[in-house]
C-alpha cells in the first residue's frame, strides 16, 4: 500500500470508527433484529469504503454514511418483501428521516451518559457493563457480586435510575 492509499485508509477508519455507533443505531432502528442490523452494517461498511473517493473532505461523514445505510436497509427490505415481519419501505423512509433528525440529540445523550458513567465507581461500572453484554447471565453476575438474583436486579434498577436522573439533570436547560 502506497503512502496516499495508507493515508486515505487511515482517514476512512478514523471517520468510520468515530461514527459507527450512530450508524449502527440508525440501522438497528430500521430492522427487526440485531443480527439483521449487523449483517446490513457489514454491507454498509463495504460500500462506504468502495465509495470513499466520492466523499468530500470536510463533509458530514455520518449523514453520508446514514444515507448509504438507508439504501442498504431498503434493499434488504425489498429482498425480504414477502416476510410479514418486515416494514413497508415507505414506513422505513419516515423512520429513517425521523432518526436522522433526532441524531444530534441522541449523540448529546450518549455523551452525557458517558460522563455520568464516569462518576460510577469502577467496580460498579464493570458490573453494569457485564450485565449488558450479549449473552450475559444475570445469575452468574449476581453471584460474583455477592448479591442474590433479586438483589442484583434491584441494584440494576437503582443504577439505571441514578444514571437517568444524572442525564436528565445535565440535559435540563439552566433554571428549569
Amino acid at each position: 500500500m502506497d503512502s496516499g492509499s495508507r493515508t486515505q485508509h487511515q482517514r476512512f477508519l478514523r471517520l468510520f470508527t468515530t461514527h459507527e455507533p450512530a450508524i449502527r443505531a440508525f440501522v438497528r432502528g430500521l430492522v427487526p433484529s440485531r443480527t439483521d442490523a449487523d449483517d446490513i452494517l457489514q454491507e454498509v461498511a463495504i460500500v462506504l469504503w468502495e465509495k470513499f473517493d466520492e466523499f468530500r473532505e470536510g463533509g458530514d461523514f455520518k449523514a453520508w454514511a446514514c444515507g448509504i445505510a438507508r439504501f442498504k436497509v431498503l434493499a434488504w427490505l425489498r429482498d425480504r418483501g414477502r416476510d410479514r415481519l418486515v416494514l413497508d419501505s415507505d414506513v422505513v423512509e419516515v423512520i429513517a428521516a425521523q432518526s436522522l433528525d433526532q441524531e444530534p440529540f441522541l449523540q448529546q445523550q450518549r455523551e452525557v451518559l458517558e460522563t455520568c458513567l464516569k462518576s460510577v465507581p469502577a467496580e460498579e461500572r464493570s458490573l453494569l457493563a457485564r450485565a449488558y453484554q450479549p449473552g450475559a447471565v444475570i445469575r452468574d453476575i449476581a453471584e460474583t457480586s455477592g448479591r442474590s438474583v433479586a438483589g442484583f436486579y434491584q441494584w440494576l434498577y437503582r443504577m439505571r435510575q441514578m444514571l437517568l436522573d444524572c442525564v436528565k439533570r445535565r440535559l435540563a436547560p439552566e433554571g428549569a
